[in-house]
């Protein structure tokens, strides 16, 4: 792979606001009473008052609000569902458009940055409690910042050999670069949050903590049970994007890439092969594009790119002579419809499903093989608590976040019940 190419890879697909443009944006503001966009906000984010203080020079003050509410506020800056969510709620909707309230997001955190502005600190009032957390995805990162700014001790038990999860392993780094999730996770480190990496945690590992929290995410492949599934080139979306992350100039997509799906995570899967040197990269979506569940603005990115969207088509099989050589489609819901694609690579982007988490902890497991565990984070064993995508299945890292703090609480709740203070 040619340097060019993989700076084009790694090269940031959008520009964030400068001083002079966040100001204009902040200054369109209505400074709502109600604040719909706060509300539309999972993490609680609070952006009707960073906007507020960006708008009155304050961003100081902007950063330290989202860093208080929200640890990963760079990285949702850049991956966040805002469409759905803050500015979809936005009191602007109704006259012109909403405020672009992920770019002033992105705006105050770069200042945090390019300034050093400190903004958080551990808790003062240490405790007693010693608290694992399994996992260095979103949820872990948001749970195990609380848990530090309310004076626990905490160490983060990761697998691999960075932290950040899904977000170092599984999101094109032109949509988020690694710099970006890095300072955010360095705001987790500057709390005195420890990380142990390479652990290939059992329960065994997590016995001498007082409380424990479970925030794995989904690793296990979902490839669809069809013919060919096994042929050299198939790829879970997973495992495609963290080789692609992992072996960086060394890995090759192939020529012509084929990705399954309708999701975020698809887009990531076709913009990572498209910016790895593949040539022709098509995705196939069973539904209209109207129902897919992914972003518009990224689905409007990959066709800038070169790549073409077919759907309606759902996946039949898989052939070739030991290898992917064609994709099959089967109308999804016009049965008579038939599509063959060629194809060096296929991903299936169509979810993620999970990993034994019997080996971690004994919680109750739903059919899914996700644990079960209520919006609080308790789960059904003692001590054990556990939120994010291991629980919900896969949703947004907003959610994740939110899911992480909430679970803290509770955390917090049962320390405190428990005399560990």
């Amino acid at each position: 792979m040619s340097k060019v190419v993989k700076a084009k890879y790694t090269a940031e697909a959008t520009s964030g606001f400068t001083h002079r443009t966040a100001m204009e944006e902040a200054a369109r503001c209505l400074l709502c009473h109600d604040a719909p966009c706060s509300q539309g906000c999972p993490a609680g984010t609070d952006p009707a008052k960073f906007i507020r203080s960006i708008r009155f020079r304050n961003v100081k003050g902007a950063a330290e609000t989202i860093r208080e509410n929200n640890i990963l506020g760079g990285t949702c800056a850049r991956v966040c569902p805002y469409d759905r969510l803050c500015e979809e709620a936005c009191s602007r909707c109704g006259i012109d458009k909403p405020i672009e309230i992920g770019r002033l997001q992105r705006y105050a955190i770069e200042q945090e940055e390019v300034f050093g502005m400190k903004t958080l600190k551990a808790g003062q009032d240490k405790k007693a409690g010693k608290i694992a957390c399994v996992g260095a995805g979103p949820a872990s990162l948001a749970c195990a910042a609380e848990l530090a700014k309310a004076g626990y001790d905490v160490t983060i038990l990761e697998r691999e050999a960075k932290a950040g999860g899904v977000l170092t392993y599984g999101i094109v780094p032109s949509r988020l670069p690694q710099a970006v999730v890095d300072h955010d996770i360095a705001q987790v480190e500057g709390l005195g949050v420890k990380f142990e990496f390479g652990k290939d945690v059992k329960e065994a590992d997590v016995a001498g903590y007082d409380a424990v929290f479970i925030g794995t995410g989904l690793w296990g492949t979902n490839i669809p049970d069809i013919p060919g599934k096994d042929l050299k080139g198939v790829y879970a979306a997973a495992d495609f994007l963290k080789q692609a992350r992992t072996k960086q100039e060394a890995f090759d997509p192939g020529k012509r890439v084929v990705v399954v799906g309708g999701g975020d995570v698809t887009v990531d899967c076709a913009v990572t092969a498209k910016l790895l040197g593949a040539e022709d990269v098509k995705i196939v979506y069973r539904r209209t594009l109207e129902e897919a569940p992914g972003n518009m603005t990224e689905f409007q990115y990959a066709l800038e790119l070169g790549i073409g969207i077919t759907t309606g088509m759902a996946p039949a099989a898989v052939e070739g002579n030991g290898k992917a050589e064609t994709a099959v489609f089967k109308g999804f819901r016009d049965e008579a419809a038939e599509l063959k694609l060629s194809a060096d690579t296929i991903v299936f982007a169509t979810g993620q499903g999970a990993e034994d988490m019997a080996k971690v902890a004994p919680v109750k497991l739903t059919d899914k093989g996700t644990i079960e565990a209520g919006e609080d984070g308790i789960t059904s064993a003692d001590k054990f608590f556990a939120a994010g995508d291991i629980v919900n299945g896969g949703k947004t890292v907003v959610e994740a976040v939110a899911a992480g703090k909430a679970a803290a609480a509770s955390m917090i709740e049962y320390l405190e019940k428990k005399g560990v203070k």
